[in-house]
């Protein structure tokens, strides 16, 4: 299992690729250290990926549940909930792909720059994409977990809570992860939940591991 990379690279401009002008970033008084050690955790983003139906949102509501009964401070991000407000103008061409995820992943960094424990659930098929997620957080000196949901598309497709999958099969949906557009599996993802593992063992395998990373102080 690939060990975590927590570092700071000061030469990374912030404004790199920036097409606002004339604005700076404005460091805080509150250093990361300082809110680690007076909220008991870090501050770190379990990005949370896999197909449509795999049982991303049901885990990480389960074990954002399971945080905050345990006194820790934790909010998931949830690829629908996302669309209805603040990606509500992308759709799912690649490009607009690219930009839901690039915004969620700055929106991630800063609530674990926040010190929340931030899990983030969104299908991200592309893997070049949840490098740029992994590196903007890498950059900022913030933890970063990829948790991959590892349930194959024909359980996906037998779930179909929402009937996507058959929409797709009929082409009344586009660009459909899985059916008419790919998804890239994870090489390095730091935790793999198997399809056998129901939410409750899952999240308490994910809480353990936080606490063995000193994320959480339990």
């Amino acid at each position: 299992m690939p060990r975590l990379q927590f570092r700071r690279d000061s030469s990374v401009s912030r404004n790199s690729g920036h097409k606002s002008s004339n604005v700076t970033w404005h460091e805080s008084r509150v250093t990361q250290d300082l809110r680690h050690r007076i909220f008991g955790q870090r501050g770190a983003t379990l990005w949370f990926t896999g197909l449509s139906g795999a049982g991303k949102s049901t885990l990480a509501f389960t074990l954002e549940h399971k945080l905050v009964n345990a006194r820790f401070k934790s909010y998931v991000l949830d690829g629908d909930n996302i669309r209805h407000g603040l990606n509500n103008n992308l759709g799912f061409s690649d490009a607009d792909r690219e930009e839901n995820i690039r915004r969620v992943g700055e929106v991630s960094r800063l609530f674990a720059d926040a010190g929340l424990i931030t899990l983030s659930s969104f299908i991200s098929p592309f893997r070049s994409d949840r490098r740029q997620v992994r590196k903007i957080h890498e950059d900022a000196g913030l933890p970063f977990i990829e948790i991959y949901i590892d349930t194959p598309l024909e359980v996906c497709e037998e779930r179909d809570p929402k009937q996507l999958y058959a929409k797709a099969r009929r082409g009344e949906i586009k660009n459909f992860t899985g059916i008419s557009s790919p998804y890239e599996i994870p090489e390095q993802a730091e935790i793999v939940i198997p399809v056998h593992s129901s939410p409750d063992e899952s999240a308490t395998l994910i809480f353990d591991y936080l606490k063995q990373q000193k994320i959480i102080q339990a």
